[in-house]
């Protein structure tokens, strides 16, 4: 079975079933935190997270869970015209997340909801998702290059 098709028909009941009762935006909340450390389950769920959780056991569906919830967020913040963006860097940085706010918020010409994550092995620099597209500018991705093109340049030589 196609686990995207699966993916985006169970994330698009959710959306509306959150649309229906209004609770988008704390769904959406809760579903992030939940993303960020699913270790910390909070003791109550909002309703119809809740409800859906539920109903995706009963399913079966319990599996495709994490992919459904981050599909969810992405369609919640293009139903209210938002972006959902990730910003990764290897160390927490409140100065780039704000340059990066104000950088594509401007570009974008919409609000966006920004996702930040650490990711030490990074080493040094960040990664942005948005939209399906990544810049990445750590210090890791720089490292591969200059290691591709080591390979590449030395077996040219051999």
């Amino acid at each position: 079975m196609n686990t995207g098709a699966v993916t985006n028909r169970y994330a698009r009941a959710l959306l509306l079933l959150t649309q229906e009762s209004g609770r988008g935006a704390q769904v959406c909340a809760q579903v992030m935190a939940l993303l960020r450390d699913p270790s910390a389950v909070p003791a109550r769920l909002e309703p119809d997270l809740g409800r859906f959780v539920a109903f995706l056991v009963q399913k079966g569906r319990k599996d495709y869970l994490r992919r459904i919830l981050r599909t969810y967020v992405d369609l919640y913040c293009a139903s209210v015209g938002m972006s959902h963006v990730v910003l990764t860097s290897a160390v927490p940085s409140p100065e780039l997340e704000d340059r990066v706010r104000t950088v594509l918020e401007s570009r974008l010409g919409h609000s966006i909801m920004l996702e930040t994550e650490v990711d030490p092995a990074l080493i040094g620099g960040y990664r942005v998702e948005v939209d399906g597209k990544m810049l990445d500018a750590s210090v890791r991705r720089q490292l591969q290059i200059l290691r591709r093109e080591f390979v590449v340049k030395n077996n040219r030589i051999v």
